[in-house]
């Protein structure tokens, strides 16, 4: 075997353990699925998990800074392609009610996940660096005269607390139609708590 398919097939391999950990963690929690069920989902040996993680918490800290990453990404791309606090803020509602319908066992990870319970050495979800990014852009707009003077936690939640409780009002089967369909609704009400 090739090192280029050695790579390929480790990483693959790492794919498998993180995607069914990650439907384990979002159906069953972090604390009631065992490295057995983990195997059992993934179709990999436990031996193998143990040599790509070093343990469960190592594979939940993998997955949990592999979503981080993946946010980081995003929200460095609105911030290219949008110019103003008010479409960038958008932007970022959207990006969440699409990765909540396209990807809900990741959402339900990053939302609903107690991290500091099984993560206890990364930040929790809200000091992460995705949420420090949202918040940056409530900042740019207080500077920029399109957000009202106010303190950065409460413009944060003015305009993005609504949102996030539909996500997880989503997940939580509450809500029956695509989060997309209250976008305009969500942004309007959000925008005019906070606009100057």
């Amino acid at each position: 075997m090739t090192s280029i398919n050695l790579k390929q097939s480790k990483f693959n391999t790492r794919q498998q353990i993180l995607s069914a950990t990650l439907t384990l963690f979002s159906s069953k929690g972090y604390f009631n699925t065992s490295v057995r069920d983990i195997s059992r989902e993934s179709g990999v040996s436990i031996g193998s998990i143990y040599h790509h993680f070093k343990d469960k918490e190592g594979i939940a800290s993998s997955m949990y800074n592999n979503l981080i990453e993946q946010m980081v990404n995003e929200l460095e791309q609105i911030k290219i392609r949008h110019k103003t606090s008010h479409d960038r803020c958008r932007a970022v509602i959207e990006l969440l009610f699409v990765m909540s319908e396209e990807k809900p066992e990741e959402m339900e990870f990053m939302l609903s996940s107690k991290h500091r319970d099984f993560l206890p050495n990364e930040k929790p979800v809200c000091s992460s660096i995705p949420f420090e990014m949202m918040r940056d852009l409530v900042k740019e707009g207080i500077v920029s005269g399109e957000i009202q003077v106010m303190d950065l936690m409460v413009a944060s939640s003015c305009l993005y607390g609504p949102s996030l409780r539909m996500i997880t009002s989503r997940l939580d089967g509450l809500i029956n139609k695509p989060l997309q369909d209250y976008l305009d609704a969500i942004w309007s009400s959000s925008w005019k708590a906070v606009a100057s």
